[in-house]
């Protein structure tokens, strides 16, 4: 299940580079700020937020993490994608193999959904982005 939570972004945060390492005493500056909206959405009229509620693509977006998704990418096989199935939203990774339609959790505790002729199928927008909380 999914929570559409916005269409525009407001996000504007300082940015530092940050390796993996440890930081050079130099690097005690923080760069040019980081306006969100060019980070993360190419298309403003096309993008929007949505909060995923469910453990299907856990552990890589968990319950409660955000996605950003454009809605006028034409999803391609092995993206995960926002999916309106039989009158349902779902997040899923999107799998077309020949001539048939598959929407793959990421959490192996869930099945697979192999869409058939008689599903109402439409691939809602493609996940460019998420966003989750680490602590």
């Amino acid at each position: 299940m999914i929570q559409i939570i916005k269409k525009n972004f407001t996000w504007i945060s300082p940015s530092i580079c940050a390796g993996t390492g440890f930081p050079s005493p130099a690097d005690d500056y923080i760069d040019h700020p980081l306006d969100w909206n060019e980070f993360l959405v190419a298309r403003p009229a096309a993008t929007f937020t949505v909060r995923v509620m469910g453990q299907s693509m856990s552990p890589l977006i968990p319950d409660g993490a955000h996605v950003v998704v454009d809605k006028s990418l034409t999803a391609q096989s092995g993206d995960i994608v926002v999916a309106i199935f039989n009158g349902e939203f779902t997040l899923k990774q999107y799998v077309r193999k020949n001539d048939t339609h598959y929407l793959i959790p990421y959490n192996s505790s869930f099945s697979t959904i192999t869409i058939q002729k008689e599903d109402e199928f439409e691939v809602w927008g493609v996940v460019t982005f998420s966003i989750q909380s680490h602590r």
